[in-house]
């Protein structure tokens, strides 16, 4: 993958700020889409922001 330039091409809004919220997001912007990520909490990260610990590689989820 080269940069490369990309002309926007529109905006999308991706609803949910979880994992795939922003994986989406960031795929979106950067095949030249503008985003914009709507959460419905104070803090992004969804689900696997509440976890301690991963499985299985105990790794921070934080």
């Amino acid at each position: 993958m080269g940069f490369e330039t990309h002309k926007m091409s529109g905006s999308v809004m991706v609803v949910g700020a979880g994992i795939s919220g922003m994986q989406a997001s960031l795929d979106l912007a950067e095949s030249g889409y503008y985003v914009y990520l709507v959460e419905k909490s104070s803090a992004i990260g969804g689900v696997m922001s509440q976890l301690d610990k991963t499985f299985p590689t105990n790794d921070c989820a934080m």
